[in-house]
């Protein structure tokens, strides 16, 4: 896995691209592209390109994020 790229989530900018999803989760382009395919990922369709609001980003690390009590 690659290190991510930002230190805290208020570095990102307002929409990530596929790019920046990738840059942060420390993960290949390529596996960002499929991600926001996923029909639970939060994106926004502008044309033909997609873009993730930080915010709704944020909640899906969240809540997909596994371990402590459950």
């Amino acid at each position: 896995m690659k290190a991510s790229q930002f230190n805290d989530y208020s570095d990102l900018p307002l929409f990530l691209n596929a790019e920046t999803v990738a840059r942060t989760l420390g993960v290949a382009p390529s596996s960002a592209y499929e991600l926001m395919h996923e029909s639970d990922f939060p994106i926004l369709k502008v044309g033909n390109r997609m873009v993730v609001p930080k915010e709704k980003f944020v909640e899906w690390v969240e809540q997909h994020t596994q371990g402590g009590a459950q």
